[in-house]
């Protein structure tokens, strides 16, 4: 027991080190601009992994919040097809500045390779984002996230988008990180 302990302390110590050292070799791409309160998110990352895998770790939707940081609770309530009803909380955050966030997603699936939600509940003023899976030529598969957001907090703006910007890379970053972490136990696994 004790060596099966140790042994997956090992792969999730590689898989974070594997997805830091995309994330330094500049594989993550994350960039947000603003126009009034409205806050655009471009991110991208480029992974030696399956594209199955990333497909199951972005649509797994009951866990997100046990690898997601700042995400308290994340449920499917509702699915039909390729149609799901979810329910997440969570809070934005920069240096001293905390905000609660509750959210209800309608979401659109394309298995295997896109997911498109839009918020039609909680304390956001708006909230549409998107998901793509895309295969390279070198092997390689490409998650691509845009996302548009108002965050209607009571607060300067410069505070808000700073909050969105710095809990949407840490999210998008982690997000990356369990994909990769997941690629390898599989590969272990089939070993």
């Amino acid at each position: 027991m004790r060596r099966r302990s140790i042994v997956a302390a090992a792969l999730v110590l590689t898989g974070t080190v594997a997805a830091q050292s995309a994330i330094a070799a500049g594989q993550i791409r994350f960039e947000t601009d603003h126009e009034g309160e409205l806050i655009t998110i471009t991110a991208s990352a480029d992974m030696e992994v399956e594209a199955r895998t990333v497909w199951a770790v972005i649509s797994d939707y009951d866990n997100l919040a046990d690898f997601i940081p700042h995400m308290r609770s994340s449920r499917v309530l509702r699915r039909d097809g390729d149609q799901v009803l979810i329910e997440q909380t969570g809070e934005f955050g920069f240096l001293f500045f905390r905000r609660p966030v509750e959210v209800r997603l309608s979401v659109a699936e394309s298995p295997p390779r896109r997911i498109v939600a839009h918020a039609v509940g909680g304390n956001l003023q708006s909230l549409e984002g998107r998901y793509a899976i895309e295969s390279l030529p070198g092997g390689e598969v490409r998650l691509n996230y845009s996302g548009r957001l108002v965050p209607g907090f009571d607060v300067p703006r410069f505070v808000s988008r700073m909050a969105v910007r710095s809990t949407m890379a840490r999210q998008f970053q982690a997000l990356v990180q369990e994909i990769v972490r997941r690629d390898l136990s599989a590969r272990n696994e089939a070993r």
